[in-house]
């Protein structure tokens, strides 16, 4: 997998962009992808972080209805990064602030 394999998207949500000014993002990433992979794929998507952990969440799809139709939402798999204080910031957060 490749890097971009791995982290689909940013995830914007008030609880993560509060977190930015403590250097930790929060990513939607494939439901394989393990800590190592995701620690790697950060470092090579953004130049001169440093990555001081990695917390994932997986979580469940939920049941939805509209109508007649039933079924549950897809299972995804969250990553929480915190960057190394020495490190330098995402550069595509800064605008978000």
């Amino acid at each position: 997998m490749t890097a971009h394999d791995i982290i689909k998207r940013p995830i914007m949500s008030e609880k993560s962009l509060v977190e930015i000014e403590n250097k930790k993002y929060v990513f939607e990433v494939d439901l394989h992808a393990t800590k190592n992979q995701i620690r790697d794929a950060v470092h090579q998507l953004f130049d001169g972080t440093k990555v001081e952990s990695v917390h994932t969440v997986k979580s469940k799809g939920k049941f939805k209805r509209q109508g007649k139709s039933s079924g549950y939402t897809s299972v995804t798999k969250k990553a929480y990064v915190q960057l190394k204080p020495e490190s330098n910031k995402i550069p595509f957060f800064d605008s978000l602030n």
